[in-house]
């Protein structure tokens, strides 16, 4: 099983476009909670359904039961808890909600889990990925950018 993942911040549309094309990703799992902020540019939902059909001849599905409550992220934005506490309590979310039972492998398997962070090592999508590798075992995990 692959499961790519991609912040789509500080990357021009036409960059962002063809990482995913080049990836071999099937498909686009946006665990952002919030898909139709008009910072997110050509990332807002009804944007970017239409674009990865159009450029990449991919699928959209928006999961937010993959993202952090808006009080973690408010929390951590404001520097009221580290990284660290972000982490551990995002992680809990996940296993509370028991997103390895939530999730059909298929339709994760050659997925591109999708945010806004510029990097993964300090983004979510990094500890979605990584969370599924520990429970389901056998995962690759490609972080595109």
């Amino acid at each position: 099983m692959r499961v790519y993942t991609l912040g789509f911040t500080k990357k021009s549309a036409e960059g962002f476009f063809e990482l995913l094309r080049g990836s071999g990703a099937e498909r686009v799992i946006d665990v952002r909670l919030n898909n139709v902020s008009q910072l997110a540019g050509f990332t807002k939902r009804d944007d970017l359904t239409y674009f990865l059909q159009e450029v990449c001849s991919m699928g959209y599905e928006h999961m937010p039961d993959l993202a952090p409550t808006q009080e973690m992220l408010k929390a951590y934005r404001d520097g009221s808890i580290t990284w660290d506490d972000y982490e551990t309590r995002f992680i809990a979310l996940m296993t509370e909600r028991r997103i390895e039972d939530l999730l059909i492998k298929d339709v994760v398997n050659n997925a591109c889990l999708l945010c806004s962070e510029e990097a993964p090592n300090r983004c979510h999508r990094r500890l979605v990925a990584e969370y599924l590798q520990e429970r389901w075992g056998n995962i690759e995990i490609i972080h595109l950018g």
